[in-house]
């Protein structure tokens, strides 16, 4: 069976970050592990501004809607980390 093929789209509602290439992974948690990545790059790789609006969506190969990963939950979790 060949690895899921997911793409990692971020969008507040009125801009948006695609992700043409798409990343294979070969679990439901590693797949929310880079979520949870590409949420972090996308916040340092822009300008600082409120990242509570947005969010990464993923979607597999098909198109369909996997699940959707605010970026405050990552915050949260990446602060709870760092003690």
């Amino acid at each position: 069976m060949p690895t899921p093929l997911y793409r990692f789209h971020c969008t507040d509602g009125h801009d948006l970050v695609v992700d043409l290439q798409g990343k294979r992974l070969p679990t439901w948690a590693l797949m929310r592990v880079h979520a949870e990545r590409v949420a972090l790059d996308v916040m340092l790789c822009r300008a600082p501004r409120d990242w509570s609006a947005w969010t990464v969506e993923v979607y597999d190969s098909a198109g369909r809607h996997v699940v959707s990963k605010p970026f405050t939950d990552v915050l949260a979790v990446r602060q709870a980390r760092q003690g």
